[in-house]
This record gives structure tokens, sequence and C-alpha cells, in this order.
């Protein structure tokens, strides 16, 4: 199973994995459209599925770890030394400086190592809002979930159906139907004949 490396959403894949990633890259990269067989198929929903719970395993990583480091600033000055390790690891790691961390390096100026990192920590917060200034987007946020693999001929995984398309409404008739009574009237009874006429006085 791929393993997360590092805090930068890095993965470490064994000898095997690498296999059949490089053959389903080989296959992508093909110009036939020749299905893969199924143990390859199911080799690589394996490998997906894996990837897919190594992510989960670095985000969850990546949160144990900034918890700690708050844990460590909500302590100072007594963690001094373990939270200036902590901080210097997150930077390295891409970690963008709060102002919680700014403002407590700040207060500790005073210590030479505490100094430092603080240039380091404003040079990160300030590379981090020029971009997103440039590129107008919002502070980063935990990244969107992975796109299941749903192309692989003969996988287990199918495509969601369409939507079904809406059914067109009914127009109302162009002239009202008539009633079966219009249709056909009702018989009338028929009349008795008229009475002969008064005899002759």
């Amino acid at each position: 199973m791929p393993t997360p490396y590092g805090s930068r959403g890095g993965m470490a894949f064994s000898a095997a994995e690498l296999h059949v990633l490089r053959r389903s890259l080989a296959h992508a990269l093909q110009s036939s459209t020749a299905p893969l067989t199924a143990p390859e198929v199911q080799d690589c929903l394996r490998l997906a599925a894996s990837v897919d719970d190594a992510v989960l395993e670095a985000g969850r990583l990546r949160a144990f770890l900034l918890d700690d480091l708050a844990r460590y600033r909500a302590a100072l000055p007594g963690s001094l030394s373990g939270y200036l390790e902590l901080l210097q690891d997150a930077l390295a790691a891409g970690y963008e400086p709060l102002p919680d961390d700014l403002a407590a390096l700040r207060a500790l100026r005073a210590n030479p190592v505490a100094g430092a990192v603080l240039e380091r920590a404003r040079a990160v917060a300030g590379h981090s809002v020029r971009r997103r200034l440039a590129t107008g987007t919002a502070p980063a946020a935990a990244p969107a979930p992975r796109t299941r693999l749903l192309a692989l001929a003969g996988g287990k995984e199918q495509p969601t159906p369409p939507p079904p398309k809406p059914v067109p409404a009914k127009e109302p008739p162009a002239r009202p139907v008539p009633t079966p009574g219009e249709v056909f009237p009702p018989r009338r009874k028929p009349t008795p004949p008229p009475a002969a006429g008064r005899a002759a006085v």
C-alpha cells in the first residue's frame, strides 16, 4: 500500500505498485483502444483504492502535526525548543504561518533561534500574501477528495447514468372534445298521435 511521504502530499510506492502504475500509464499513452485484461483492471482498482487510503492518512497526519504545533504554541514560553523545532519542520513542508505564530515569535525574538525563525516565517507569510493577491485566490484550504477511478474498461465501478430527459408537457387540444351526451343525444320518447278531431256536432 502506498504510504504518505512527508507533509507535502508525497507518496512512497512499493516495487509492485510502481509496476502496476507504469503499466497503467503505458496503456493510457498507447494509441490502441485495446482494453486491459481483467487481472490488470483489478490491479489498477486496488492501487487506486490504496492511493485513496494513503491520501486520507496523509491528511490525518498533517492535521495531527498542526494540532501538535498549536499545543506547543499554547504552552509557550515553556515549550520554546519543541515549538521552534516543529515550526521549522512545518515551514520546510510548506506550512503558511498563522498570525498567532508570528505574534508568538515576535514575543520570543530575544532568543536567537526564535529571531531567525521569525524572519523566515515573515518571508513565507509575505510570499503567500503576494501569491494570493496576484492570483486572486483565497487562503489554502483542505484539498478536495480525489476523484474515483472510473475509466477502466471491465472495472467494477460503473459511471452514473445520465439524468432522465424531462417529459414535455402535453399541449391542450385545439378545441374541446365533445362529451358522449353531445355526440349521442338521448332519445326522446315518441309523442302519442294527436287525438282525432272532435266529432261534428
